[in-house]
């Protein structure tokens, strides 16, 4: 898989447009959700290589992120005048970079694309590493590739026009990142004042994640072995997300995420000696920024459920990344369905269900 070009910017303009130059062309797509639409396509419109751009706006949130949506795409694709030497640009969060990924990783078996992510969440986590995809049939990213951007860049003046949930969904990514890499780093986070945001912080802080998960990626491209460490948090939490979704109670990425990270941390002071007084202060951080996805001991057994159909799992059994301390990382530990209730239970008690 080609190795992506990560530009962490201080100039967009001067970003685009070099990154736009070095990818020859014969038409620009610019891919962005109604929201980005209104809010960041203004920031790149009046840039030079723009002009002669055509536009692709789809519905925005994680429920168009379906394979309705992506025909939607592939046919503006070809009724545009799309061919296999065009060149799409998605604007947007991960459901843009995710979905314009695929789409671009299929037309016409396959032309380049350039992502800039606008949320904190794709910049650390959907823009970068390759994945593409969508959901379907009620699964998180059932349907995808491995097909790495040409180019991500990364301009965190997009932050600023975050919300204060989608501010925190990005950080759960993050936060993830430090338990993998390094006792300092995760101290960092867990110590980070998500209610009085230091900007310059948060910048230095984006572009430490995005190096660990480049270094995690670069080391094991289509995810036969450590990649899975980047996968913390998420066999929980995708469940909880399907759930959400199951009973229409949408919640952010990256919040599913977190209540994950206590599910999955859990588990590893249980099978793996984490430390009791890391998964408290990580609990405890948790707890305060993103509150709590209640469900009752009636929802273990659709939850089981949803985590049977993990893409990582084989044989039939449940597989979870664990840590043995910060940054010990432990692929591959399957887990039982006692095991996964006696899990849910204390994500109950703790968050206070």
């Amino acid at each position: 898989m080609q190795k992506q070009k990560i530009i962490i910017s201080q100039n967009l303009r001067e970003s685009l447009e070099q990154a736009i130059t070095h990818q020859p062309h014969d038409k620009l797509f610019v891919l962005t959700d109604e929201t980005t639409y209104k809010k960041c396509w203004p920031v790149i419109s009046g840039f030079p290589s723009m002009q002669q751009s055509e536009h692709i706006v789809i519905s925005a949130t994680d429920e168009h992120k379906s394979i309705e949506t992506l025909i939607s795409v592939w046919t503006e694709l070809s009724q545009k005048g799309g061919t296999r030497h065009s060149l799409l640009v998605n604007l947007g969060g991960g459901m843009v970079t995710d979905l314009g990924g695929f789409a671009a990783s299929t037309f016409k078996r396959g032309i380049p694309y350039i992502n800039i992510p606008t949320t904190l969440l794709a910049m650390v986590d959907a823009a970068v590493g390759g994945k593409t995809g969508i959901n379907f049939n009620g699964l998180k990213n059932e349907i995808g590739a491995f097909a790495p951007a040409a180019s991500v860049l990364l301009d965190t003046e997009f932050l600023k026009t975050l919300d204060y949930k989608n501010i925190c969904s990005g950080y759960a990514e993050m936060l993830k990142h430090g338990l993998i890499s390094t006792e300092k780093h995760w101290a960092e986070l867990v110590s980070f004042d998500l209610d009085d945001i230091d900007y310059l912080q948060l910048q230095e802080m984006v572009a430490q994640s995005v190096a660990i998960k480049e270094n995690v990626v670069a080391q094991d491209p289509y995810e036969q072995g450590i990649r899975k460490a980047l996968n913390l948090g998420h066999t929980a939490g995708h469940a909880l997300e399907s759930l959400a979704l199951a009973e229409e109670r949408t919640v952010l990425h990256g919040y599913a995420v977190a209540w994950g990270l206590v599910c999955e941390l859990y588990l590893s002071c249980l099978r793996e000696d984490f430390p009791k007084d890391k998964l408290r202060q990580t609990t405890e951080f948790i707890k305060r920024y993103y509150g709590v996805f209640p469900f009752d001991c009636k929802a273990y057994e659709t939850l089981y459920q949803f985590m049977t159909h993990d893409k990582k799992n084989t044989s039939g059994e449940v597989n979870f990344t664990l840590l043995g301390g910060i940054g010990d990382i432990r692929i591959n530990r399957t887990a039982g369905k006692d095991e996964i209730f006696n899990m849910l239970d204390f994500y109950r008690e703790t968050m206070g269900c």
